[in-house]
């Protein structure tokens, strides 16, 4: 191999090496902020720790829905075929919430295991 090749092979290598550098300072941050998107049978299976946040997904069963006259504190289980989630939440929920809705909650557990919902979506 004459010195060209092996400085074009050097530099290749840098080049390489620098972008596997910055590829890692930036996706390594994302990780930490990644919410990953559960049911409520990963749910029971212990698949989540308390106070660690992420996005449950299912169906509002029907005959669930509490909500507190004197505020916007409510009350509703989200489901799957297998298993339910007990949801609080205090806010305004969308106009188009109701049972059956299917719905997308972002928040954690609590020690009880009652997902304590930041926000509810639905899904369309």
């Amino acid at each position: 191999m004459d010195a060209v090749r092996r400085q074009r092979l050097y530099f290749s290598i840098l080049a390489l090496a620098i972008l596997a550098v910055i590829g890692a300072l930036f996706f390594y941050p994302l990780k930490q902020n990644f919410n990953l998107f559960y049911t409520p049978s990963q749910i029971a299976k212990g698949l989540v720790a308390a106070g660690q946040s992420f996005h449950l997904g299912g169906q509002v069963k029907k005959g669930t829905i509490k909500q507190n006259s004197n505020n916007l504190q409510v009350a509703f289980v989200v489901s799957d075929p297998q298993h339910n989630v007990l949801v609080e939440y205090e806010g305004v929920l969308p106009d188009s919430f109701r049972e059956g809705q299917s719905v997308v909650i972002d928040g954690c557990l609590d020690e009880v295991g009652i997902m304590q919902a930041k926000r509810v979506l639905i899904k369309r």
